[in-house]
Protein backbone atom coordinates (compact mmCIF):
# COMPACT_ATOMS: atom_id res chain seq x y z
CA UNK A 1 0.00 0.00 0.00
CA UNK A 2 2.89 2.14 1.13
CA UNK A 3 4.59 1.45 -2.40
CA UNK A 4 1.86 2.02 -4.69
CA UNK A 5 0.86 5.33 -3.09
CA UNK A 6 4.47 6.55 -3.08
CA UNK A 7 4.29 5.48 -6.64
CA UNK A 8 1.03 7.72 -7.36
CA UNK A 9 2.79 10.94 -5.22
CA UNK A 10 5.98 10.54 -7.26
CA UNK A 11 4.31 10.35 -10.72
CA UNK A 12 2.25 13.70 -9.15
CA UNK A 13 5.19 15.64 -8.58
CA UNK A 14 6.76 14.53 -11.44
CA UNK A 15 3.33 15.59 -13.97
CA UNK A 16 3.22 18.83 -11.27
CA UNK A 17 7.16 19.60 -12.75
CA UNK A 18 6.32 18.91 -16.67
CA UNK A 19 3.61 21.44 -16.32
CA UNK A 20 5.65 23.94 -14.05
CA UNK A 21 7.83 23.58 -17.24
CA UNK A 22 4.98 24.06 -19.62
CA UNK A 23 4.39 27.43 -18.65
CA UNK A 24 5.46 29.57 -21.66
CA UNK A 25 3.23 27.21 -23.66
CA UNK A 26 -0.10 28.05 -20.99
CA UNK A 27 0.68 31.42 -21.45
CA UNK A 28 0.75 31.31 -24.90
CA UNK A 29 -2.71 29.60 -24.80
CA UNK A 30 -4.34 32.21 -22.11
CA UNK A 31 -3.13 34.93 -24.65
CA UNK A 32 -4.71 33.04 -27.89
CA UNK A 33 -7.53 32.51 -25.55
CA UNK A 34 -8.37 35.83 -24.83
CA UNK A 35 -7.46 36.86 -28.85
CA UNK A 36 -9.29 34.14 -30.72
CA UNK A 37 -12.09 35.91 -32.96
CA UNK A 38 -14.40 32.26 -33.10
CA UNK A 39 -14.06 32.30 -29.39
CA UNK A 40 -15.12 35.89 -28.86
CA UNK A 41 -18.09 36.00 -31.68
CA UNK A 42 -19.32 31.91 -29.69
CA UNK A 43 -18.81 34.17 -26.21
CA UNK A 44 -21.61 36.42 -27.50
CA UNK A 45 -23.53 33.84 -29.10
CA UNK A 46 -23.63 31.95 -25.53
CA UNK A 47 -24.54 34.90 -23.82
CA UNK A 48 -27.10 35.70 -25.91
CA UNK A 49 -28.57 32.71 -25.61
CA UNK A 50 -28.85 32.75 -21.90
CA UNK A 51 -30.81 36.09 -21.70
CA UNK A 52 -33.40 34.85 -24.11
CA UNK A 53 -33.95 32.08 -21.76
CA UNK A 54 -34.26 34.18 -19.12
CA UNK A 55 -36.70 36.32 -21.42
CA UNK A 56 -38.59 33.20 -20.91
CA UNK A 57 -39.86 33.62 -17.72
CA UNK A 58 -40.94 36.89 -17.77
CA UNK A 59 -44.42 38.19 -17.05
CA UNK A 60 -47.01 38.71 -20.00
CA UNK A 61 -47.67 42.58 -20.36
CA UNK A 62 -50.57 44.06 -18.87
CA UNK A 63 -53.47 44.69 -20.88
CA UNK A 64 -55.36 48.06 -20.87
CA UNK A 65 -59.05 48.01 -21.91
CA UNK A 66 -61.34 50.82 -22.84
CA UNK A 67 -65.38 51.55 -23.89
CA UNK A 68 -66.65 54.77 -24.45
CA UNK A 69 -70.31 54.40 -25.93
CA UNK A 70 -71.87 57.67 -27.18
CA UNK A 71 -74.05 56.23 -30.11
CA UNK A 72 -77.65 54.78 -29.33
CA UNK A 73 -80.83 56.06 -27.71
CA UNK A 74 -80.06 56.73 -24.07
CA UNK A 75 -81.81 59.11 -21.57
CA UNK A 76 -78.73 59.11 -18.91
CA UNK A 77 -75.02 60.36 -20.00
CA UNK A 78 -72.54 58.48 -22.16
CA UNK A 79 -71.75 55.10 -21.20
CA UNK A 80 -67.26 54.77 -20.44
CA UNK A 81 -65.49 51.88 -19.12
CA UNK A 82 -62.00 50.73 -18.88
CA UNK A 83 -60.27 47.74 -17.15
CA UNK A 84 -56.51 47.29 -16.72
CA UNK A 85 -54.85 43.66 -15.67
CA UNK A 86 -52.09 41.25 -15.38
CA UNK A 87 -52.34 37.34 -16.09
CA UNK A 88 -49.55 35.57 -15.22
CA UNK A 89 -48.97 32.05 -14.19
CA UNK A 90 -48.91 30.12 -10.98
CA UNK A 91 -46.00 31.15 -9.03
CA UNK A 92 -44.69 28.12 -8.48
CA UNK A 93 -44.06 27.97 -12.44
CA UNK A 94 -41.99 30.85 -12.34
CA UNK A 95 -39.55 29.19 -9.77
CA UNK A 96 -39.05 25.62 -11.20
CA UNK A 97 -38.80 27.84 -14.82
CA UNK A 98 -35.57 29.82 -12.89
CA UNK A 99 -34.04 26.79 -11.85
CA UNK A 100 -34.55 25.39 -15.21
CA UNK A 101 -32.85 28.64 -16.69
CA UNK A 102 -29.95 28.07 -14.58
CA UNK A 103 -29.56 24.57 -15.37
CA UNK A 104 -29.66 25.23 -19.27
CA UNK A 105 -27.38 28.56 -18.71
CA UNK A 106 -24.80 25.34 -17.04
CA UNK A 107 -25.37 23.85 -20.14
CA UNK A 108 -24.47 26.41 -22.37
CA UNK A 109 -21.29 27.36 -20.16
CA UNK A 110 -20.38 23.64 -20.53
CA UNK A 111 -20.87 24.04 -24.55
CA UNK A 112 -18.79 27.10 -25.06
CA UNK A 113 -16.12 25.10 -22.60
CA UNK A 114 -16.08 22.42 -24.96
CA UNK A 115 -15.84 24.59 -28.10
CA UNK A 116 -12.93 26.83 -26.48
CA UNK A 117 -11.21 23.49 -25.71
CA UNK A 118 -11.28 22.32 -29.47
CA UNK A 119 -9.55 26.10 -30.41
CA UNK A 120 -7.26 25.55 -27.77
CA UNK A 121 -6.41 22.21 -29.06
CA UNK A 122 -5.81 22.82 -32.71
CA UNK A 123 -3.55 26.10 -31.07
CA UNK A 124 -1.42 23.24 -28.75
CA UNK A 125 -1.25 21.04 -31.75
CA UNK A 126 0.45 23.95 -33.51
CA UNK A 127 2.50 24.47 -30.95
CA UNK A 128 3.92 21.06 -30.80
CA UNK A 129 4.12 20.82 -34.43
CA UNK A 130 6.24 24.06 -33.88
CA UNK A 131 8.71 22.67 -31.72
CA UNK A 132 9.20 19.81 -34.20
CA UNK A 133 9.60 21.53 -36.53
CA UNK A 134 12.47 23.77 -34.82
CA UNK A 135 13.88 20.70 -33.21
CA UNK A 136 14.18 19.10 -36.81
CA UNK A 137 15.79 22.68 -37.95
CA UNK A 138 18.45 22.81 -35.78
CA UNK A 139 19.39 19.09 -36.32
CA UNK A 140 19.30 19.86 -40.45
CA UNK A 141 21.41 23.21 -39.59
CA UNK A 142 24.18 20.55 -38.14
CA UNK A 143 23.64 18.03 -41.45
CA UNK A 144 23.77 20.51 -43.74
CA UNK A 145 26.97 22.13 -42.29
CA UNK A 146 28.21 18.12 -42.38
CA UNK A 147 27.52 17.67 -45.74
CA UNK A 148 29.33 21.32 -46.75
CA UNK A 149 32.31 19.83 -45.00
CA UNK A 150 32.22 16.74 -46.57
CA UNK A 151 31.33 17.94 -50.12
CA UNK A 152 34.51 20.49 -49.37
CA UNK A 153 36.47 17.46 -48.74
CA UNK A 154 35.60 15.35 -51.14
CA UNK A 155 36.30 18.23 -53.74
CA UNK A 156 39.79 18.70 -52.38
CA UNK A 157 40.17 15.04 -52.52
CA UNK A 158 39.14 15.03 -56.46
CA UNK A 159 41.21 18.20 -57.56
CA UNK A 160 44.22 15.51 -56.12
CA UNK A 161 42.80 12.78 -58.00
CA UNK A 162 42.15 10.80 -55.29
CA UNK A 163 38.70 10.18 -55.87
CA UNK A 164 36.33 10.15 -59.34
CA UNK A 165 33.64 12.29 -60.36
CA UNK A 166 30.96 10.29 -59.36
CA UNK A 167 31.76 10.56 -55.54
CA UNK A 168 32.28 14.46 -55.90
CA UNK A 169 28.31 14.14 -58.11
CA UNK A 170 27.22 12.76 -54.97
CA UNK A 171 28.66 14.89 -52.11
CA UNK A 172 27.25 17.55 -53.90
CA UNK A 173 23.64 16.28 -54.13
CA UNK A 174 23.57 14.90 -50.86
CA UNK A 175 24.65 18.73 -49.71
CA UNK A 176 22.27 20.00 -52.01
CA UNK A 177 19.42 17.82 -50.19
CA UNK A 178 20.20 19.10 -46.99
CA UNK A 179 20.03 22.57 -48.27
CA UNK A 180 16.86 22.34 -49.31
CA UNK A 181 15.60 20.15 -46.33
CA UNK A 182 16.20 23.24 -44.23
CA UNK A 183 14.68 25.94 -46.48
CA UNK A 184 11.64 23.70 -46.51
CA UNK A 185 11.26 23.88 -42.96
CA UNK A 186 12.45 27.20 -42.33
CA UNK A 187 9.28 27.79 -44.95
CA UNK A 188 7.25 25.43 -42.54
CA UNK A 189 8.22 27.26 -39.63
CA UNK A 190 6.73 30.70 -41.05
CA UNK A 191 3.54 28.70 -42.25
CA UNK A 192 3.00 27.23 -38.81
CA UNK A 193 3.82 30.75 -37.08
CA UNK A 194 1.50 32.54 -39.32
CA UNK A 195 -0.93 29.92 -38.33
CA UNK A 196 -0.93 30.10 -34.54
CA UNK A 197 -1.44 34.36 -35.61
CA UNK A 198 -4.37 33.76 -36.90
CA UNK A 199 -5.54 31.79 -33.93
CA UNK A 200 -4.65 35.09 -32.08
CA UNK A 201 -6.87 36.80 -33.84
CA UNK A 202 -4.41 37.97 -36.40
CA UNK A 203 -1.89 39.66 -33.59
CA UNK A 204 1.67 38.27 -33.29
CA UNK A 205 3.11 36.31 -30.43
CA UNK A 206 6.08 35.96 -29.25
CA UNK A 207 7.35 32.18 -29.96
CA UNK A 208 11.08 33.04 -29.74
CA UNK A 209 11.60 31.04 -26.19
CA UNK A 210 8.76 28.89 -25.85
CA UNK A 211 9.81 25.10 -25.18
CA UNK A 212 7.78 21.84 -24.93
CA UNK A 213 8.77 19.83 -21.56
CA UNK A 214 10.13 16.06 -22.34
CA UNK A 215 6.88 13.81 -22.53
CA UNK A 216 7.11 12.23 -18.84
CA UNK A 217 4.66 9.44 -17.28
CA UNK A 218 1.32 10.52 -16.62
CA UNK A 219 -0.99 9.69 -13.43
CA UNK A 220 -2.67 6.22 -13.08
CA UNK A 221 -5.92 5.83 -15.25
CA UNK A 222 -8.44 6.08 -12.32
CA UNK A 223 -6.70 9.23 -10.86
CA UNK A 224 -7.08 11.06 -14.97
CA UNK A 225 -10.57 9.85 -15.24
CA UNK A 226 -12.02 11.27 -11.97
CA UNK A 227 -10.49 14.09 -12.55
CA UNK A 228 -12.00 14.24 -16.00
CA UNK A 229 -15.31 13.11 -14.45
CA UNK A 230 -15.31 16.49 -12.83
CA UNK A 231 -14.20 18.52 -15.36
CA UNK A 232 -14.94 17.33 -18.95
CA UNK A 233 -17.40 19.84 -21.09
CA UNK A 234 -18.79 16.64 -22.95
CA UNK A 235 -19.43 14.81 -19.45
CA UNK A 236 -20.50 17.78 -17.76
CA UNK A 237 -22.54 18.33 -21.09
CA UNK A 238 -24.76 15.32 -21.00
CA UNK A 239 -25.07 15.57 -17.18
CA UNK A 240 -26.62 18.84 -17.33
CA UNK A 241 -28.80 17.81 -19.97
CA UNK A 242 -29.79 15.04 -17.75
CA UNK A 243 -30.54 17.71 -15.06
CA UNK A 244 -32.45 20.00 -17.41
CA UNK A 245 -34.95 17.25 -18.55
CA UNK A 246 -35.65 16.30 -15.07
CA UNK A 247 -36.28 20.14 -13.62
CA UNK A 248 -37.96 20.27 -17.03
CA UNK A 249 -40.76 17.08 -15.67
CA UNK A 250 -41.27 19.59 -12.77
CA UNK A 251 -41.68 22.57 -14.44
CA UNK A 252 -45.02 20.98 -16.42
CA UNK A 253 -46.40 19.60 -13.25
CA UNK A 254 -46.50 23.16 -12.23
CA UNK A 255 -48.04 24.34 -15.52
CA UNK A 256 -50.19 21.95 -15.24
CA UNK A 257 -52.01 24.93 -12.28
CA UNK A 258 -54.26 27.03 -13.17
CA UNK A 259 -53.42 30.46 -14.65
CA UNK A 260 -54.21 33.67 -12.96
CA UNK A 261 -55.41 37.09 -13.50
CA UNK A 262 -55.75 40.43 -11.24
CA UNK A 263 -57.01 43.74 -12.80
CA UNK A 264 -59.37 46.74 -11.94
CA UNK A 265 -62.85 47.28 -13.28
CA UNK A 266 -64.15 51.06 -13.73
CA UNK A 267 -67.60 51.86 -15.32
CA UNK A 268 -70.13 54.80 -15.61
CA UNK A 269 -72.81 56.39 -16.96
CA UNK A 270 -73.77 60.02 -15.86
CA UNK A 271 -72.97 59.92 -12.09
CA UNK A 272 -73.44 55.83 -11.82
CA UNK A 273 -70.42 55.05 -11.42
CA UNK A 274 -68.99 51.31 -10.32
CA UNK A 275 -65.34 50.13 -9.95
CA UNK A 276 -63.82 47.06 -8.39
CA UNK A 277 -61.17 44.25 -8.67
CA UNK A 278 -60.88 41.81 -11.27
CA UNK A 279 -60.11 38.39 -10.90
CA UNK A 280 -59.58 34.93 -13.18
CA UNK A 281 -58.32 31.84 -13.44
CA UNK A 282 -58.31 29.21 -16.34
CA UNK A 283 -59.54 25.98 -15.95
CA UNK A 284 -56.38 23.24 -17.16
CA UNK A 285 -58.35 20.78 -18.63
CA UNK A 286 -56.82 20.50 -22.44
CA UNK A 287 -53.61 22.40 -22.90
CA UNK A 288 -51.44 20.42 -20.41
CA UNK A 289 -52.49 16.79 -21.68
CA UNK A 290 -49.60 14.37 -22.02
CA UNK A 291 -46.62 17.19 -21.32
CA UNK A 292 -46.18 15.75 -18.21
CA UNK A 293 -45.64 12.44 -19.22
CA UNK A 294 -43.77 13.19 -22.67
CA UNK A 295 -41.36 15.47 -19.85
CA UNK A 296 -40.91 11.98 -17.78
CA UNK A 297 -39.84 10.03 -20.76
CA UNK A 298 -37.43 12.50 -22.19
CA UNK A 299 -35.78 12.23 -18.61
CA UNK A 300 -35.98 8.54 -18.52
CA UNK A 301 -33.78 8.50 -22.29
CA UNK A 302 -31.33 11.13 -21.28
CA UNK A 303 -31.16 9.35 -17.74
CA UNK A 304 -29.95 5.97 -20.24
CA UNK A 305 -28.58 7.47 -22.53
CA UNK A 306 -26.03 9.68 -20.17
CA UNK A 307 -24.86 6.43 -18.66
CA UNK A 308 -24.44 4.89 -22.08
CA UNK A 309 -22.40 8.14 -23.19
CA UNK A 310 -20.24 8.10 -20.17
CA UNK A 311 -19.27 4.29 -20.85
CA UNK A 312 -18.21 5.31 -24.46
CA UNK A 313 -16.51 8.04 -23.19
CA UNK A 314 -14.51 6.10 -21.05
CA UNK A 315 -13.60 3.55 -23.48
CA UNK A 316 -12.19 6.15 -25.76
CA UNK A 317 -10.07 7.44 -22.52
CA UNK A 318 -9.18 3.69 -21.91
CA UNK A 319 -7.89 3.66 -25.63
CA UNK A 320 -6.05 6.71 -25.61
CA UNK A 321 -4.26 6.41 -22.34
CA UNK A 322 -3.08 2.51 -22.88
CA UNK A 323 -1.92 3.96 -26.72
CA UNK A 324 0.29 7.01 -25.00
CA UNK A 325 1.62 4.43 -22.37
CA UNK A 326 2.79 1.89 -24.77
CA UNK A 327 3.87 4.61 -27.26
CA UNK A 328 5.52 6.15 -24.44
CA UNK A 329 7.58 2.98 -23.61
CA UNK A 330 8.33 2.82 -27.21
CA UNK A 331 10.08 5.86 -27.16
CA UNK A 332 11.65 6.28 -23.76
CA UNK A 333 13.40 2.88 -24.94
CA UNK A 334 14.37 4.32 -28.10
CA UNK A 335 15.45 7.24 -27.01
CA UNK A 336 18.18 5.71 -24.79
CA UNK A 337 19.39 3.44 -27.46
CA UNK A 338 19.90 6.57 -29.77
CA UNK A 339 21.35 8.59 -27.15
CA UNK A 340 24.37 6.14 -26.11
CA UNK A 341 24.78 5.82 -30.17
CA UNK A 342 25.86 8.95 -30.24
CA UNK A 343 25.91 7.56 -34.12
CA UNK A 344 26.44 10.58 -36.49
CA UNK A 345 28.88 12.23 -34.63
CA UNK A 346 31.40 8.96 -34.30
CA UNK A 347 30.74 8.58 -38.05
CA UNK A 348 31.62 11.75 -39.02
CA UNK A 349 34.64 11.54 -36.85
CA UNK A 350 35.42 8.08 -38.87
CA UNK A 351 35.12 9.47 -42.16
CA UNK A 352 36.77 12.95 -41.12
CA UNK A 353 40.09 10.32 -40.58
CA UNK A 354 39.47 8.70 -43.90
CA UNK A 355 38.30 5.44 -42.16
CA UNK A 356 35.32 5.39 -44.56
CA UNK A 357 34.47 5.95 -48.12
CA UNK A 358 32.16 8.73 -48.87
CA UNK A 359 29.77 5.78 -49.91
CA UNK A 360 30.07 4.07 -46.70
CA UNK A 361 30.12 7.27 -44.87
CA UNK A 362 26.61 8.12 -46.50
CA UNK A 363 24.57 4.89 -45.87
CA UNK A 364 25.24 4.42 -42.56
CA UNK A 365 24.91 7.87 -42.10
CA UNK A 366 21.41 7.93 -43.84
CA UNK A 367 20.64 4.81 -41.74
CA UNK A 368 21.08 6.85 -38.41
CA UNK A 369 19.44 9.68 -39.68
CA UNK A 370 16.25 8.13 -40.65
CA UNK A 371 16.05 6.68 -36.73
CA UNK A 372 16.91 10.13 -35.42
CA UNK A 373 13.59 11.59 -38.02
CA UNK A 374 11.56 8.74 -36.35
CA UNK A 375 12.28 9.30 -32.74
CA UNK A 376 11.43 12.84 -33.38
CA UNK A 377 8.46 12.16 -35.18
CA UNK A 378 7.35 9.45 -32.33
CA UNK A 379 8.07 12.40 -29.54
CA UNK A 380 5.68 14.68 -31.70
CA UNK A 381 2.91 11.70 -31.82
CA UNK A 382 3.60 11.17 -27.97
CA UNK A 383 2.90 15.03 -27.60
CA UNK A 384 -0.47 15.24 -29.30
CA UNK A 385 -1.40 11.93 -28.02
CA UNK A 386 -0.74 13.65 -24.42
CA UNK A 387 -2.36 16.81 -25.13
CA UNK A 388 -5.42 15.26 -26.30
CA UNK A 389 -5.44 12.88 -22.89
CA UNK A 390 -5.31 15.97 -20.95
CA UNK A 391 -7.59 18.24 -22.99
CA UNK A 392 -9.83 18.48 -20.11
CA UNK A 393 -6.92 20.66 -18.04
CA UNK A 394 -7.21 22.87 -20.97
Amino acid sequence: MNIKLACTLGACLLECNVFSQYAGVEEILVQIEQNNIELKAFQSYIDGQKLQNKSGNNLPNPELIGYYLPFGEHQSGDYTEFEISQSFEFPSVYGARNKLISLKAEQLQTVFTKKRQEVLIKAKAGLINLAVLQKQEEIEAKRKQQSLQVFEQVQELYQKDQVGILDLNKAKVAWMQEKFVLERLETEIQNQIRALQTFNGGSPLDLSNFQLPVPVQVQTLEILWDEKLAKDPNLLEIRASEASAGQNVTLEKNKALPNLALGYNYQGVSDNTFSGIYGGLSIPLWNSKNKVKAAKANYEYLQSSTKVEQQLLYTQFQEEYYQYQLLFDEYSEYQKTMENLNSEDLLFKAYSLGEYSFLDYYMEMQFYRDATDKMLQMEKQLQLLQAQLLIHRL
